[in-house]
């Protein structure tokens, strides 16, 4: 008799096991059961056909019954569930659904490809109406039609991975008010916290809510409306829910078959995907994998592995051996514009399994700058210490980025390092790479850490950095110095550093920053060939710390009440366009990098009459940003920005000065210094301020010397401080509760009085004063200088403040005609 092999589920797993299985042995008899209704299905595709990207029903179909025991003689069993395996007679039990009846099959070799289920927690009101997973086709049809015949106004996605994402995009691109709720306190768990800020921040510019580091609490449902209570404490009113809160291993078959599960709770398998029974394999979601990086046990639902798993199972059934050696992660997913792809280990990985690593972060062109369309891509480069062996990379871009990620994902595993990425020889031409790929360029930054050739250090550790005994050097040029930078740098452009040496104390250490990383580390080598040993170059740039210590979430910007009701819905290709007023000139900064893009446009605005428009088309993915805040520094008003044919273009409208930016209307903006940390003038202060922010006003409060410590945290904060510092964080209240009279204070008896009597007279506290502040909008800078001067650290102050000087505090001024110094 001939080999009979029995396949549990098909998709990427079952389906591939079966094709194989026939093509390697044309006499074995093989049944493949699957409990739904469609045995091979693009189920990465489902979100696509839900925004109608795909518009077809049957394009979501790989493989059909029918074409399979046509082409491969395979005995295709759907709507038929296999709901109990006896081991030791070697027999599966099959309830038909069609035909409501339960039966026996035998067989020699069995191969388990379940998948995975979503998660879906035992939340009160999870089973409303409404609420939707995403798994199969089934599925995304439910979603479909609801979204068509509905036309919901806002939808709420939980869950911030792969499928939460694209679900976001896709409901986005219909005309669907779109909030996402993370636990995390970043989307796409594969990325690193810094790489995700840039997708954060894209989403930002997609008009996307969403809420990070908050989860939901519970579901209730009132007039077909659900409210999505979220353990914050906020509410979401909502049209409709899709739960992406990620995949369990279906593991109920095998577990009552007594197989042996792995560490993670997914099938223990060996190298040639055979589980604790000899007779019986497994494969694809529902199995545990080498980590090919690590080492260790991982369970990672991705089609690739799937795919692979089910053909070397077949193999090895069919006494053809052969292994396979883990998988590495290799994912890309499209968020809207950008294309998001990682391989291998992210940081926390790697922490968790204690290798020893080092990164770096660079910012490359996807081709050529001179050809048309160039446009940035950041690759961050995790690799050993010991030998710079490569262990996981991570792209966000545009253009570009599948090429770059698969030639890393083969580095990794071909165990090479960063030091054979600056050998590699990769395809050039203008129009698909530079001569020098970014592959290449990551590899020479890498190299250059290892060889000591420059010393770096990253985003996270600015904040620790010891201003009294250090220097920020910003190397830009002063338009980017004056867009923003680290607060407290100093700005030498690296064209002069040569001849402004004397600026730069060789005592002090010194670290360096341009925008991207690459003018940093030429500064870097001018310095250490003119004696400075204490030097250090922000790897990434300026533009990686700003992307990551930016305000990552975007909360609040949809208020269901007030989205319009009569908005339709949008089919693919059938959204019309804004009418946008004629550019009376046009200005190509494609292929230029910051400030190229903003010189030009001061360049022809310069040049421009009073009201005519200005378009710009910008490769360099910061113009998006930089472009506002030129015209607001500059009174010019921006009418639009927008991305096409992976360029940005804006609209500028040269104004006169007084229509535009700070000129435009009555200057009525309020602005308060507050240098007394006295209760009594301190809650003064606040109701001032609350007053005028309630009369729709723009309020700016600069705390400086003595008033610093009303934005103190009343509980003690560990920070490294000098003698001077400490003597000064003993002497001062720390916080607002600590705050005293400056009249009739009788050793802190006043402060309670006056307490009790505004909490007696219904009159908010200072807290709550500060609270309400802080809600409607005023703006809290505390004074860089005198927190220098009295030792007080950033990490001490409560949230929300910016650390500023001066000159933060005069350009509100600028804009305000009431000053107040309490």
């Amino acid at each position: 008799m001939g080999l009979k092999v029995v396949i549990v589920g098909g998709v990427a797993g079952g389906a591939s096991a079966a094709a194989r299985l026939r093509r390697i042995n044309e006499d074995a008899e093989i049944i493949l059961f699957e409990k739904g209704e469609y045995i091979s299905f693009a189920n990465c595709g489902l979100p696509y056909y839900i925004g109608e990207v795909i518009k077809e029903k049957d394009k979501l179909v790989v493989q059909t019954p029918e074409k399979m025991r046509e082409r491969f003689n395979i005995d295709v069993r759907v709507n038929s569930e296999v709901i109990k395996i006896d081991a030791a007679k070697k027999v599966v039990e099959v309830h038909d659904k069609a035909r409501n009846r339960t039966y026996s099959e035998g067989y020699d070799k069995l191969l388990l490809s379940p998948g995975a289920e979503p998660v879906k927690p035992p939340l009160p009101g999870i089973d409303l109406p409404g609420i939707f997973t995403l798994r199969n086709i089934p599925d995304t049809y439910r979603i479909k039609d609801f979204v068509d015949n509905t036309r919901p106004r806002r939808a709420v996605v939980v869950g911030a991975g792969f499928i939460g994402i694209e679900v976001a995009e896709n409901l986005a691109e219909r005309g669907v008010k779109v909030t996402v709720v993370e636990l995390a306190n970043h989307v796409i768990g594969p990325l690193d916290y810094d790489m995700a800020a840039i997708v954060h921040q894209h989403m930002k510019s997609k008009d996307v809510e969403f809420y990070l580091n908050d989860g939901v609490k519970e579901f209730s449902g009132i007039d077909n409306v659900i409210q999505v209570q979220l353990t914050s404490g906020r509410a979401i009113k909502t049209d409709m829910v899709v739960l992406g809160i990620g995949v369990r291993p279906e593991t109920r078959l095998a577990a009552g078959a007594g197989l042996k599960l792995g560490a993670r709770s997914g099938i223990a398998v060996d190298e040639h995907m055979r589980t604790s029974d000899p007779n019986i394999y497994a494969v694809g979601d529902a199995v545990e994998v080498r980590d090919f990086v690590s080492g260790e046990q991982a369970l990672i639902p991705l089609a690739g592995p799937a795919n692979k798993q089910g053909r070397i199972a077949a193999d090895n059934m069919c006494g053809m051996e052969e292994s396979f050696y883990g998988t590495q992660g290799t994912s890309i997913l499209k968020v809207f514009d950008i294309t998001v792809a990682t391989t291998g280990s992210n940081e926390k990985a790697l922490k968790r399994n204690g290798i020893d690593y080092e990164k770096s972060f660079t910012h490359s062109a996807s081709h050529a700058g001179y050809y048309p369309g160039a446009i940035p891509m950041s690759i961050k480069l995790l690799f050993a210490k010991n030998d710079g062996k490569v262990l996981g990379a991570q792209i966000v871009g545009y253009e570009g980025v599948d090429k770059r990620i698969d030639v890393l994902a083969t580095a990794i595993r071909a165990g090479m390092s960063v030091y054979d990425l600056e050998k590699l020889e990769l395809a050039y031409a203008p129009p698909y790479s530079s001569a020098k790929d970014p592959v290449n360029i990551a590899g020479f930054t890498a190299a250059n850490i290892l060889k000591k050739d420059c010393a770096i250090f990253h985003w996270d550790e600015v904040a620790s950095i010891d201003r009294t005994k250090s220097v920020l050097l910003d190397v830009r040029d002063a338009m980017e110095f004056k867009l923003g930078s680290i607060d407290g740098a100093i700005n030498i452009p690296i064209d002069t550093i040569r001849s402004r040496l004397n600026e730069i104390p060789l005592d002090r250490d010194v670290y360096i920053f341009c925008q991207v990383g690459l003018r940093g580390y030429l500064a870097y080598r001018i310095l250490a060939q003119k004696g400075y040993s204490r030097i250090y170059n922000l790897s990434g740039g300026y533009k990686t710390y700003q992307l990551a210590v930016q305000k990552q979430s975007n909360e609040d910007i949809y208020e269901y009440d007030k989205i319009g009701k009569d908005d339709e819905i949008k089919s693919a290709g059938g959204c019309g366009k804004e009418a946008v007023p004629d550019a009376d000139i046009r200005l190509d900064a494609c292929g230029l990098q910051c400030p190229g893009p903003i010189m030009k446009v001061y360049e022809s605005i310069k040049s421009m009459s009073h009201g005519e428009v200005l378009q710009v088309t910008a490769t360099d993915p910061a113009f998006r940003e930089d472009i506002k805040t030129w015209c607001e520094r500059t009174g010019n008003r921006l009418l639009g920005v927008s991305f096409e044919n992976n360029a940005f273009k804006a609209l500028i409208k040269k104004d006169r000065p007084n229509e535009a930016g700070v000129g435009r209307g009555q200057k009525n903006d309020k602005t308060l210094i507050v240098f007394s940390n006295d209760l009594d003038k301190c809650i003064a202060s606040f109701i001032i301020a609350n007053g005028a922010a309630a009369m729709g006003r723009k309020v700016t409060m600069f705390f400086t010397f003595w008033g610093l410590n009303v934005l103190r945290k009343s509980d003690k904060v560990d920070v490294k401080k000098d003698l001077f510092g400490k003597m000064f964080g003993f002497m001062m209240p720390r916080g607002s509760k600590k705050l005293s009279l400056s009249k009739m204070n009788m050793g802190g008896m006043g402060a309670k009085m006056i307490r009790l009597l505004m909490r007696k007279k219904n009159v908010a506290s200072m807290e709550e004063l500060m609270e309400q502040a802080r809600s409607n909008g005023v703006r809290f800078i505390a004074c860089n200088m005198s927190m220098d001067i009295m030792g007080i650290k950033k990490e001490e102050l409560i949230d929300g403040v910016e650390i500023g000087g001066v000159a933060s505090f005069l350009g509100a001024v600028e804009e305000s005609d009431m000053g107040m110094f309490i």
